[in-house]
């Protein structure tokens, strides 16, 4: 989606490990401080596993 900016998406998840669930994501993304737009869009996501970060950003970028 264009209102959201991949290196903001990049920040809310930094420290991340993966693989992970989607609820460790809000998770860290809320840890992260990050918009309540990324923590928004992250919690919409249709998947609720990710082996890595591209694999977050391909769901996030491609839905």
């Amino acid at each position: 989606m264009a209102d959201l900016n991949p290196i903001d998406v990049q920040k809310a998840l930094k420290g991340m490990e993966y693989p992970t669930d989607k609820k460790s994501l809000v998770d860290r993304a809320r840890q992260n401080k990050a918009d309540d737009k990324v923590v928004s869009r992250i919690d919409g996501l249709k998947k609720d596993s990710f082996d890595g970060p591209n694999e977050v950003e391909k769901a996030l970028f491609n839905e």
